[in-house]
């Protein structure tokens, strides 16, 4: 997505009413999402397919990208030779304060990983801005000797700071801070359906 990308007005869509005077615009419909991740799961098919793996979803604002994409992998199974048998775990990270990302990586939660030791693993994330915290997380899995790791992130952002890339891409935007589709901004804009854009007067409402 480009960077002169503007969006879509905030009237074309069905939105909460209190959430209208914090978006600036709807930037992903979630149509559009939910053909990204059918194309994101065939790829992954065809990279892993026949293969036993261990989906490790990062919470909270995983959660929403990684059910949908174990669902299509699931369906993709249910009509093609190849099968991808697959146990969800999770786990908790933490790194932004506000709208930016922190340097230091919180692992808050989630499932003992030493049951990653010689597993094939998918690590589905939500949004990788400076690739700061994938980096880190990466670095923490080695000391578990998974078999394989593969990262797929719904987005990935341009910016300078950002140098690590994903195995899987969902949507590659512009170094702007969106919401919706359980991404949040302090908790809040999780329930929304498309990923929007925080407007600065959502920003100053809900900051802490």
């Amino acid at each position: 997505i480009s960077d002169s990308w503007t969006g879509y007005n905030l009237d074309v869509f069905s939105l909460p009413h209190h959430y209208c005077e914090d978006l600036e615009c709807v930037f992903i419909p979630h149509g559009v999402i939910v053909d990204r991740i059918e194309r994101l799961a065939n790829d992954i098919m065809k990279d892993i397919g026949d293969n036993r793996i261990t989906v490790l979803c990062v919470l909270k604002g995983g959660y929403k990208f990684c059910a949908d994409l174990v669902e299509q992998i699931k369906s993709l199974s249910r009509n093609s030779e190849r099968f991808i048998s697959m146990r969800v775990d999770f786990i908790r990270l933490r790194s932004y304060c506000n709208d930016k990302s922190t340097a230091d990586l919180q692992i808050i939660g989630g499932e003992d990983l030493s049951k990653l030791t010689g597993k094939n693993v998918l690590i589905v994330e939500d949004v990788i801005g400076t690739g700061r915290t994938m980096e880190a997380l990466l670095s923490h899995l080695e000391k578990y000797n998974p078999k394989m790791v593969k990262v797929a992130s719904l987005l990935v952002k341009r910016s300078a700071d950002n140098k690590y890339r994903p195995d899987y891409i969902g949507f590659e935007i512009p170094n702007i801070f969106v919401v919706g589709y359980a991404l949040d901004y302090n908790e809040h804009f999780r329930d929304l359906h498309h990923l929007c854009i925080i407007s600065e007067k959502g920003k100053e409402k809900y900051k802490v």
